[in-house]
């Protein structure tokens, strides 16, 4: 399906769904056994609320696993981003976003640690302290996110393949680039990612979740183990598995590191 087609039928999609806070899952089918195939690491899953910010909570919980896969335990605060993209004049109400805007967001105004800023009300630390030494959130950011680590991609196949352009929807406020490559690229280069144990964040137009797996139903079906931010909820506290099919159905959009990519 086209990409724009999707954003259309997406639009609609959202006005049912209202928004990409906690509601009954539109993702893991009911009544289904799921075999797991990979588990990457993650850390404990958080709960978004009622806010609107799912797109955070996907590529930190991404950029988490990533950290996990290379022996390396990084907790990342979503509220201190939340915090600092109230100064962004282009930042809507709602606080809606795209996952690479929190990559920008990170690159700006740096991070810190969950255990810093666990609610929204807390002050931002001006200081992380991390294995006895000090930094400021942005000195933090480099060692979590370099500039340029992560890609983004998306399949439109009414634009030429392998080019990169401003994914035209509301959301990216910040006007981030993503190349274009054909669905069934797309879904191999995801699989391949997770298998390699990367961390991955995927969004539809609703919602944005972080991959951390691989499964199978006992059709033989394949599915996406995804890390949700609705809190530990459901019968997989947590985790949502969407099909294959859905994938190439309802995505908008994949964020992976670079290295994940080209592997």
């Amino acid at each position: 399906m086209k990409l724009k087609m999707m954003i259309a039928c997406g639009a609609a999609m959202a006005v049912l769904m209202g928004s990409c806070a906690l509601q009954p899952s539109q993702y893991t089918p009911e009544g289904k056994h799921f075999t797991t195939d990979v588990l990457n690491g993650m850390t404990p899953v958080k709960d978004q609320g009622e806010s609107q910010t799912c797109w955070i909570y996907a590529m930190l919980a991404a950029i988490e696993t990533e950290h996990l896969s290379w022996g390396d335990s990084v907790n990342l605060s979503p509220y201190y981003i939340e915090k600092m993209i109230e100064q962004e004049p282009d930042c809507p109400k709602s606080k809606r976003g795209e996952p690479t805007t929190l990559i920008t967001m990170i690159e700006k105004y740096g991070i810190c640690g969950y255990d810093a800023m666990r609610k929204l009300s807390t002050p931002a630390p001006r200081w992380v302290f991390m294995l006895g030494a000090q930094y400021t959130p942005q000195e933090f950011a480099r060692s979590v996110c370099k500039p340029g680590e992560y890609i983004a991609l998306t399949s439109d196949d009414s634009k030429p393949y392998y080019e990169t352009s401003e994914l035209k929807v509301p959301d990216n406020w910040t006007h981030e680039q993503y190349l274009n490559i054909p669905i069934d690229t797309l879904t191999a280069r995801t699989e391949r990612a997770v298998r390699h144990h990367h961390g991955v964040c995927w969004e539809d137009q609703g919602h944005a979740m972080a991959i951390v797996g691989l499964a199978h139903d006992d059709e033989g079906k394949r599915y996406f183990v995804m890390k949700n931010s609705w809190g530990e909820t459901g019968p997989h506290n947590g985790l949502e598995y969407v099909s294959y099919e859905m994938f190439r159905r309802q995505t908008v959009a994949v964020e992976m590191t670079r290295e994940a990519y080209v592997e």
